[in-house]
């Protein structure tokens, strides 16, 4: 496994920690996390959306997220780019996330 693919898994394992206050799933199951990019000099980007536009927790989610990254030791800096294109929706959650709040 490339070191990439190792720092992007625990970069993973960090996002599922985040939950969302709303639904009691982590926002990586959620499928609110759209992509992650690891730069070379090991900062991160990351683009994620909300459920809605006018969720509660706006401001603390995508903090939440950037500071559990940040955390890692394998990771220099974070940098969250929240967008609404595609919107989100159901569709976006993995399959365990619907089982968990009992959609399958």
């Amino acid at each position: 496994m490339k070191e990439k693919d190792i720092i992007e898994q625990q970069i993973i394992m960090a996002i599922k920690t985040v939950v969302d206050p709303e639904i009691p799933v982590d926002v990586y199951e959620l499928g609110l996390i759209y992509d992650i990019d690891i730069k070379t000099n090991k900062d991160v980007e990351i683009t994620m959306t909300l459920t809605s536009p006018n969720c509660p927790v706006a401001e603390s989610l995508p903090e939440e997220v950037r500071t559990k990254v940040e955390y890692l030791q394998s990771v220099n800096k974070c940098n969250i780019n929240i967008v609404f294109e595609p919107t989100w929706s159901a569709e976006h959650m993995s399959e365990e996330a619907k089982l968990e709040l009992g959609m399958l």
